[in-house]
């Protein structure tokens, strides 16, 4: 087991994180959706800074998954690790 922390599975085929397999991953994923649809409804009218806000939110989404996916992100070809 390494040091690092292991909130998601890798996918099994192609590239990225699969289902989060701790609580800290389900944390970050709801909060993610649940923040996104906030936004999503109190910015409906304004779809430029929708974007604006909501863009450097799923950057952030994404590097911390990235980081917490076990093994990394990198191409699978479903053969097992």
């Amino acid at each position: 087991m390494s040091d690092e922390p292991e909130w998601f599975a890798p996918k099994r085929y192609g590239y990225g994180a699969g289902l989060p397999i701790s609580w800290q991953g389900w944390v970050l994923t709801l909060g993610f959706v649940l923040l996104t649809i906030m936004l999503s409804v109190w910015l409906a009218n304004r779809p430029l800074q929708l974007l604006a806000v909501i863009v450097p939110i799923a950057v952030v989404f994404v590097v911390i998954s990235a980081r917490t996916t076990r093994g990394g992100w990198r191409w699978r070809w479903g053969d097992e690790e």
